[in-house]
C-alpha cells in the first residue's frame, strides 16, 4: 500500500490536537524518523464550538472554516484527514461533500471497535452536541450495539469536566472521574466510550481501566493504517 500524507483539522480542541498527534507518533511502528507517518496539523481555533451551534443553530457554524481547512490541507499535500473531535463529526456528510479528499469517520470506527470488542450494552460519554445529534446512537445502533446515554445530572458533570476542567486547561482529579465512572457503570455498561476529545486527555491523565474505549486512540489507529503504516504491536 502506498504511503499517504495526513492532514489533521485541530483545534477542536487545541490539547486533543496535540495529542492525537503524540498518539500516532507513539503507535505507528517505526524504527527512525523517515517510517513515521507524515502528517500535517492545522491547529485551527477559529472554528466556532460545535456543540453551542448543534444546541443553538444562530450560533456561527463551524462547517464553513472546517471546510476550508480540508481544502488547505490538501493544497498542503494531504490525501487523507481527520478531524479530533467527536461533536465535528455530526456535520460529517456536508465536510465528506465539499473535501477534495476522504474524511476519516472517527465515530463509526469507535462503534467498529466496540463492536470488536464483544461490547453489548456501551455507554457513552460526549458532549451535549454530540448526543443531541444522536451521531453515537445510531453507529452503535447500525453494529448492533445498545448505546446507554446520561441522564440529565450526570450530562451536568460530564459537560462541567469538559468545559469548565479540560478545556479550561485545569486538572481533573480522580474523586471527580470517580462519580461520572461509578453513574455510567451503574446503568449495566460493558464498555464506556469516551466520545469527547478532551474526555482522552482525562484518559491519559487519570490511566482509565479497560473498560474504556478511547475515541481518540481509535482516530490515531485508523489514521497510521488508513496511511499505509503499520501499527505498533
Amino acid at each position: 500500500m502506498n504511503k499517504k500524507t495526513l492532514g489533521i483539522i485541530g483545534g477542536v480542541g487545541p490539547l486533543a490536537t496535540m495529542l492525537v498527534g503524540e498518539m500516532i507518533v507513539r503507535r505507528t511502528k517505526a524504527f527512525k524518523d523517515q517510517e513515521h507517518v507524515h502528517f500535517i496539523i492545522d491547529n485551527d481555533t477559529r472554528i466556532p464550538d460545535r456543540t453551542a451551534y448543534i444546541l443553538k443553530p444562530s450560533e456561527p457554524s463551524p462547517v464553513p472554516l472546517m471546510v476550508e481547512d480540508t481544502h488547505k490541507l490538501a493544497t498542503a499535500g494531504a490525501e487523507l484527514i481527520a478531524i479530533p473531535c467527536n461533536t465535528a463529526h455530526t456535520f460529517y456528510d456536508e465536510l465528506q461533500e465539499n473535501s477534495p479528499v476522504p474524511v476519516l469517520h472517527m465515530i463509526r470506527e469507535t462503534a467498529n471497535r466496540a463492536k470488536q470488542l464483544g461490547a453489548k450494552r456501551v455507554g457513552v460519554l460526549a458532549t451535549s452536541g454530540t448526543l443531541t445529534s444522536r451521531v453515537y446512537q445510531h453507529a452503535l445502533e447500525e453494529v448492533g450495539l445498545e448505546p446507554v446515554i446520561p441522564n440529565e445530572q450526570l450530562q451536568k458533570q460530564v459537560m462541567s469536566i469538559i468545559y469548565d476542567y479540560v478545556k479550561a486547561g485545569k486538572t481533573v482529579t480522580r474523586n471527580e472521574w470517580n462519580m461520572v465512572e461509578e453513574a455510567i457503570k451503574a446503568e449495566g455498561c460493558d464498555r464506556i466510550i469516551l466520545g469527547c476529545t478532551e474526555l482522552s486527555i482525562v484518559n491519559r491523565e487519570l490511566a482509565l481501566d479497560d473498560s474504556y474505549i478511547d475515541s481518540l486512540l481509535v482516530l490515531a489507529d485508523c489514521a497510521i493504517v488508513s496511511c499505509g503504516y503499520e501499527l505498533l504491536d
